[in-house]
């Protein structure tokens, strides 16, 4: 059996792994198809405000009278690529420190170490917030505050796992051979030390969702998209006379958030099943 045939077989037997795919797929397809196949602009005032769902739309209208389903459709697009850009840049960076620090040791990983380590010290919304009000808040500069957040939690398992790998006899056999340490770096050590990385970067994700929907729920969103954290900000002034408002894009970020939590956990039995076996 081929690696990708193992990998498959033990991340099947795991159902609500494979339930989580399912349903980040239908998110994933809902974001790519969906703004194709219900073409409605999610700032045109398309009712009169407060519609409940399937009276005329269907999951009703908001405060201004735009369309809740339409803001669905575009903010799934929003929230999925801040979450994914925002957890590439986190684990790149993440992974540059842990790998410098982990491989070489000494003063390279004390100084790389007490970088992550003040950064670990701030609370990390807290830290996101005050980048994007510094800056103005634009998908660009908002991906970007999240991954600075996000990264030293990456670059801390990347640490371990090459100090678990500099030493061991097919390193130093790189190294009797002369090859050059990026090269051991690159291509010897990275590819047994990302299996646990690209637990931590799928769950990055998740992370990065719920922040982003922080930060659009206090004003702090791109005013020129809609998110689905935008959509419960603007809601939160009416969670008693339409509570639906805020529900519904609600119940997306609780779905989506769990399922790629349940399939972060599906990959992390992939990857490290014997640690699953202890």
């Amino acid at each position: 059996m081929n690696i990708l045939g193992a990998f498959w077989a033990r991340f099947r037997n795991n159902r609500a792994a494979v339930g989580g795919a399912v349903v980040l797929a239908l998110v994933v397809l809902l974001a790519l198809v969906g703004p194709w196949l219900y073409p409605v602009d999610p700032f045109d005032m398309v009712g009169r405000p407060f519609m409940p769902p399937f009276a005329r739309f269907p999951l009703g209208t908001d405060v201004a009278g735009r369309d809740i389903l339409a803001g669905i459709i575009h903010g799934a697009r929003i929230s999925l690529l801040i979450g994914v850009m925002a957890s590439l840049a986190a684990t790149a960076i993440g992974v540059t420190f842990g790998a410098l620090a982990g491989y070489y040791g000494g003063w390279i990983d004390d100084a790389l170490m007490r970088v992550t380590e003040f950064f670990l010290t701030i609370p990390s919304f807290v830290l996101a917030v005050v980048l994007v009000a510094i800056f103005s808040p634009t998908v660009a500069n908002i991906t970007i505050a999240i991954a600075i957040v996000s990264w030293p939690s990456v670059a801390r398992l990347a640490r371990g796992e090459f100090i678990a790998h500099r030493d061991r006899e097919y390193v130093q056999g790189c190294r009797a051979i002369g090859m050059p340490d990026w090269e051991i770096i690159l291509l010897q050590i990275m590819p047994n030390a990302l299996p646990p990385v690209i637990v931590v970067a799928s769950l990055t994700v998740a992370t990065a969702i719920l922040t982003e929907s922080g930060l659009s729920f206090l004003g702090l969103g791109d005013p020129n998209l809609v998110s689905w954290g935008y959509m419960i900000g603007v809601a939160r002034t009416v969670l008693r006379v339409a509570p639906w408002m805020a529900a519904i894009p609600g119940l997306m970020i609780l779905v989506t958030v769990l399922a790629i939590n349940l399939v972060g956990e599906g990959l992390n039995d992939a990857l490290n099943p014997r640690l699953k076996q202890r």
